[in-house]
């Protein structure tokens, strides 16, 4: 399994294999130029014949919260662990940048499950709102669900002594 950055060669593969989704409304669209403008986020998987048969980006909101976005597989090889392998690769390069949060809109639930999201709400991440689901025909009845990963570990509590303050 060959997991690797996204080049601009990439391009027209990621774009034909994206709107095959974006046709079965998996995904949402995307351009050859918005892939272009945030080519350092994407990965691809490469077979062994050298074929482009996966894709998936990070979109990053702030400092502490990205989205996985844009998961396509080729069909014949899905339930083969790439998509799986492409969403580990993507988180851990959010780690990497030190992003606490991750979320994904996705219909897909048990998929990510098995990555270690859980699900959420969609009020929590506004800003998918804002960017993306605005302008998608299932606005209204969007089927889609929610789900997160916590990157960075909740604080524990620290265990000081416990000292007597009385007065005497």
């Amino acid at each position: 399994m060959n997991i690797r950055p996204a080049t601009s060669k990439d391009i027209p593969a990621m774009l034909a294999l994206i709107n095959e989704h974006v046709r079965r409304g998996d995904v949402l669209p995307r351009t050859a130029q918005s892939i272009r403008d945030t080519l350092p986020d994407w990965l691809v998987g490469i077979d062994a014949d050298a074929e482009l048969i996966a894709c998936v980006s990070l979109l990053y909101y702030s400092e502490v919260l990205a989205e996985v976005r844009s998961l396509a597989v080729v069909d014949k090889v899905k339930g083969q662990g790439w998509g799986s392998s492409l969403v580990k690769a993507i988180i851990a390069q959010a780690k990497q940048k030190q992003v606490p949060t991750l979320f994904a809109l996705t219909r897909a639930v048990p998929f990510f499950q098995k990555v270690g999201f859980t699900i959420s709400s969609r009020e929590l991440f506004p800003e998918k709102v804002w960017r993306d689901c605005h302008v998608c025909p299932l606005l209204n009845n969007c089927d889609e669900t929610a789900v997160s990963l916590h990157l960075t570990p909740k604080p524990q509590p620290t265990n000081y002594p416990i000292t007597n303050h009385s007065n005497p």
